[in-house]
């Protein structure tokens, strides 16, 4: 049995962040009815390219929607609310990633669905909050990234800013915005209330400068891009130069200096005063960098890693096609291989939270629509009312 079993939740959600979050939540068990609005085709990310399924799937709207349900219904009509709160009578939470103002126009607050479930929980992914000068705003991961100082701190110090290669800010608040739901829904059970609870991308972008935001507000240091993608203040914590590419090697303890020293050939290192401590090492930052590039210089890559395993921290720098072809997740069982109803099967990658003893749930997105009659049934509605929703084109 999985965790989350037996919760239900309703998302009104589309793109990235919103879905992401209540994947996982699905994931480790938890029903989630994705609700689509079928006046714009369901969610956008449906039709988000290049690359489709032999069905028409989109490959990005699968990666977001592995293990739903998907309901269409059109919102911002009377009927489509009415059956939205049949539907959060049967609820425990409710996630949507609208625009700030947009959660309290369709009715999704708590306020508007107390009375219907005085226990259901609504949570608020937005972009920057529900409330103040932003909240009608619409707003996207790479800029939160650009204002909370991500492009600033990324890449090389004469070079260009530079974003994260991947759609951090969306995924990090998917996570807390799931986190906010499922802590909600917790409270709820015990407490028999909910409440609304809120999670920006904004706001997590910023919470995550974590100890560069402490450093700055109580010491006024402005971090700037680092060369080689260093640590800020601890070294050899950085990228090398290898006989053929790059390593990363991260010593970021004490003990792991003289074992490098060691490794590396040259155990006089871990003895020489100039390199003793970090702060030591920290102002030979530069010397040291020439130093261990020269070292390195004598073997590869993995012949490094194979020197190194277990004993001093490293990684490889790989590209897509060698992370993912990387035997170690073939051995973690990272991948798997997800059945489709309309075409053939495809793989994707599993959640990556593992229950013990429980397989990891494998389920493809769902068509759109495909199950709403199933769903409508189950609150009670006849087949007559089910098709009158859908010739009013409140459901498809």
């Amino acid at each position: 049995m999985l965790p989350l079993e037996g919760f239900r939740i309703l998302a009104v959600e589309q793109y990235g962040a919103g879905p992401f979050g209540t994947m996982l939540l699905g994931d480790l068990g938890a029903e989630i009815i994705k609700i689509e609005n079928p006046a714009e085709g369901g969610d956008m990310a449906r039709a988000i390219g290049p690359h489709f399924l032999d069905s028409g799937d989109s490959e990005f709207f699968q990666s977001f929607n592995r293990n739903k349900k998907s309901l269409t219904l059109n919102l911002k009509t009377p009927e489509g609310r009415e059956t939205l709160h049949d539907l959060v009578r049967t609820a425990d939470g409710l996630l949507n990633n609208l625009r700030g103002d947009l959660p309290e126009k369709l009715g999704l607050t708590y306020v508007k669905l107390r009375d219907v479930n005085p226990r259901i929980v609504c949570a608020h992914l937005s972009a920057y909050g529900r409330e103040g000068s932003r909240a009608a705003w619409p707003g996207y991961d790479y800029l939160m990234q650009a204002e909370s100082g991500y492009l600033h701190l990324t890449g090389e110090p004469d070079g260009p800013p530079s974003r994260c290669g991947v759609s951090i800010v969306d995924m990090m608040t998917g996570v807390m915005a799931g986190f906010a739901l499922l802590s909600g829904m917790l409270g709820a059970r015990a407490s028999g209330h909910g409440f609304d609870l809120d999670a920006s991308l904004f706001d997590t972008s910023l919470h995550n400068l974590s100890y560069l935001a402490t450093w700055y507000l109580n010491e006024g240091v402005n971090q700037t891009r680092e060369a080689r993608s260093s640590h800020p203040s601890l070294t050899p914590s950085q990228l090398f130069r290898t006989q053929n590419g790059w390593i990363f090697i991260m010593c970021n303890k004490e003990k792991f200096w003289p074992i490098l020293a060691q490794a590396v050939g040259h155990p006089e290192w871990a003895d020489d005063p100039a390199f003793r401590t970090f702060a030591d090492r920290l102002k030979q930052r530069e010397k040291l960098t020439e130093m261990l590039d020269a070292a390195l210089a004598a073997r590869t890559t993995d012949a490094w890693l194979a020197l190194f395993a277990g004993q001093v921290p490293a990684a490889p720098v790989y590209d897509i096609r060698q992370a993912l072809d990387n035997p170690f997740v073939k051995e973690n069982g990272n991948i798997g291989t997800f059945p489709h109803p309309a075409g053939k099967n495809f793989d994707m990658l599993l959640g990556p939270i593992r229950v013990a003893g429980e397989t990891p749930r494998a389920e493809p997105a769902p068509a759109l629509g495909a199950n709403t009659d199933a769903l409508l049934e189950g609150l009670g509605y006849d087949k007559a009312r089910i098709a009158d929703l859908r010739k009013k084109e409140i459901i498809r």
